[in-house]
């Protein structure tokens, strides 16, 4: 695959998407599952092939949506309306969505969660952006939002220094108590001597047992790969692992999902040799 192959894919994804009226989006991340999200998703697809429209509305398990404490969440998006965030979602209540919106074409007065509230407006998605708004594990999904963009543009209009000299001069820091400077780290990687040097992606970062960067892995796991692969361009790495304790709940669930998402990107020369038709190699294996 090369950069005008992730054009193709995006624009044939997007005209997917387009053929359905409706879009029915349901939170299938750990917080929302805790509180019933799969029998909800469940009940939605049952609901929606009852009424035989399977080829008018599409329904995507997705990641995070944010306000975790109104699980679980079914966001609808329908042709030429504002989309509507349905809050505490039962498995009854998601076939009444299905009911109103698509066979009545109008929408529940209850359990709605205004998205113009200061909970959405006041914050500025960078990293999570593509949360809750696509199939998490879809490849094509991720293309169609821009992703992989940003490695070709690395691997064939930068140099790797320039690569860790747009880090830096973007002030990133980590996000530990330290808040040490990504740019800074990444040179001081990419200087050193001669010999293989690793990626790490340490999904076990944060307090003991907190397991905070799992919302990244579940909800939006390729942005992970491409981050990953543009900062072995940036060091001189060929490798890379992700991190991840099997003890914790849901871990089995998230690892077996990581596992297709790399071996998708590998299909699609997004990693292994060769990536993106360039020089570059880089892998990624979970540990």
């Amino acid at each position: 695959m090369n950069r005008q192959d992730l054009h193709l894919m995006a624009d044939a994804e997007l005209e997917r998407q387009q053929t359905f009226d409706c879009r029915l989006l349901c939170c299938t991340s750990t917080p929302c599952l805790a509180v019933g999200a799969q029998k909800v998703y469940d009940s939605l697809q049952a609901a929606v092939a009852a009424k035989g429209l399977n080829a008018r509305v599409e329904t995507v398990s997705t990641g995070c949506m944010g306000p975790c404490s109104r699980g679980p969440m079914i966001r609808v998006q329908h042709a030429g309306a504002e989309d509507l965030l349905y809050e505490r979602v039962t498995p009854a209540l998601a076939q009444e969505i299905v009911d109103k919106h698509l066979c009545q074409q109008t929408h529940l007065e209850k359990n709605i969660l205004p998205l113009d509230t200061p909970f959405f407006t006041r914050q500025k998605k960078v990293v999570l952006a593509n949360s809750g708004l696509i199939d998490k594990e879809s490849l094509e999904a991720y293309v169609a939002r821009g992703g992989y963009t940003a490695l070709g543009k690395a691997l064939r209009e930068m140099t790797p220094q320039e690569v860790c000299d747009e880090i830096s001069n973007s002030g990133l820091r980590g996000r530990g108590g330290a808040g040490y400077p990504a740019g800074l780290k990444w040179n001081l990687v990419r200087k050193a001597p001669e010999g293989q040097k690793y990626v790490i992606a340490n999904c076990d970062e944060g307090d003991p047992g907190a397991y905070m960067d799992r919302t990244l892995v579940e909800s939006d796991p390729h942005r992970l790969l491409e981050g990953m692969a543009i900062a072995g361009y940036a060091v001189g790495a060929s490798q890379g692992y992700i991190f991840v304790r099997g003890g914790y709940p849901g871990a089995e669930r998230r690892l077996n999902q990581l596992e297709r998402v790399i071996r998708a990107a590998e299909r699609n020369g997004l990693l292994g040799g060769r990536v993106l038709d360039s020089n570059f190699t880089f892998r990624i294996d979970i540990r």
